[in-house]
């Protein structure tokens, strides 16, 4: 059987015309989506500018709908719900991303590292935990080490608190000594709650050896020494907190004062507050000092720092010739009107408080405490 010529003549423009029209259908589909995609991503970036979330939520959806494969969609469509507070959808999306077989290794530690903070947000410390662990080793190690410490911290588990911020040091991330001697402290703190008195013992030598001129662990010293009745030796432990620290030596020179009473040694510390109280003036000090008995002429101070605080003071040093009742009265006023002056304020955040902390309650900084009071500032 012959084959006929006159076919392939015909068959060849029709295939060719079919292919033509095929491509042609593919070209158009692909730059639709390519063109759709753009415009509601676009949208909602600029819904999200104008702080118009509601909005710019719908249209990163449409968008994702769209191409449900883009990372970089889930990525800001994940973040703009733990932004508002929709933790839950959060964690869906970023699982979601960490479910595809397709992502690439960096993506993926991204999603990991975006799912640790949904966790964090939400409170669960639990899983964020080990979310932030699982990112040991990849490029978000020291954002998920960081995050760690805060979470270590705001759940007082200083041991592992401890562990990762000598991590971070090692891994160059700065200096994290300070930091590493509060958490002995804390954990010193912790044991003397327990009767563990050789384990605190270990804590604060711990803490001098890893941050020498931090002045707490002296100041925790003294304070053991002293309700253990060892004043002699809390002396010396604050002595070197004078040398080394004096600013931070004033919160705790009552207690100076009280264990060279309970020891014996009034002289040799009227001497030494004496001759800090010339080079440091603070109402602290005179306090002590009026315990050894041998409290400064109060005007002069008065006059330099004219403080409520020190008016109260000379108020009860000077005795001045009016009736015992004008003098209560004129005491209870002007106690009660430096009384909201008599905080410490954090440098960090603003936070006062009566008590002196080491570590800020309302920003959880560490040492963002001047030690002296807002009047005297």
């Amino acid at each position: 059987m012959l084959f006929d010529f006159q076919w392939l003549l015909i068959g060849l423009p029709v295939v060719f015309a079919l292919g033509w029209m095929a491509s042609r259908f593919d070209l158009r589909q692909v730059r639709r989506e390519n063109r759709d995609t753009p415009r509601a991503y676009f949208k909602g970036l600029n819904l999200l500018l104008n702080e118009q979330q509601d909005k710019a939520i719908d249209a990163f959806i449409e968008a994702v709908q769209n191409d449900p494969d883009t990372a970089e969609l889930h990525f800001a469509l994940g973040n703009l719900f733990r932004r508002r507070g929709e933790f839950e959808r959060a964690v869906r999306v970023h699982q979601h991303l960490l479910s595809r077989a397709d992502l690439k290794a960096s993506e993926r530690d991204r999603a990991q590292h975006e799912l640790a903070q949904d966790f964090m947000k939400a409170g669960l410390f639990d899983r964020a935990e080990e979310a932030f662990s699982a990112l040991d080793g990849t490029a978000f190690a020291g954002d998920a080490r960081l995050a760690l410490l805060s979470l270590y911290e705001r759940s007082r588990d200083w041991h592992n608190a401890a562990d990762v911020a000598a991590k971070l040091e090692q891994a160059g991330s700065g200096s994290f000594a300070s930091r590493i001697a509060h958490y002995s402290c804390e954990l010193a703190i912790e044991a003397d709650e327990h009767g563990r008195t050789d384990e605190a013992e270990a804590a604060l030598r711990r803490a001098r050896e890893v941050a020498p001129s931090s002045p707490r662990p002296l100041v925790l010293t003294g304070q053991r020494l002293a309700r253990a009745g060892n004043h002699a030796q809390a002396i010396e432990a604050w002595d070197e907190l004078r040398r080394r620290q004096p600013a931070a030596f004033v919160l705790v020179a009552a207690d100076y004062a009280d264990s060279a009473v309970a020891c014996g040694g009034e002289r040799a510390a009227r001497e030494a507050l004496k001759a800090l109280f010339a080079k440091l003036p603070a109402l602290d000090l005179v306090r002590a000092l009026d315990r050894l008995g041998a409290a400064p002429p109060l005007l002069p101070y008065l006059r330099q720092h004219p403080t409520l605080s020190a008016a109260e003071q000379w108020l009860a040093q000077a005795q001045p010739a009016w009736s015992e009742e004008g003098v209560t009265a004129l005491r209870e006023a002007v106690t009660r009107a430096a009384k909201p002056l008599q905080r410490y304020r954090c440098a960090a955040c603003g936070f006062e408080a009566q008590l002196y902390f080491w570590q800020c309650p309302g920003c959880l900084s560490w040492d963002s405490y001047p030690p002296q009071r807002i009047e005297e500032l």
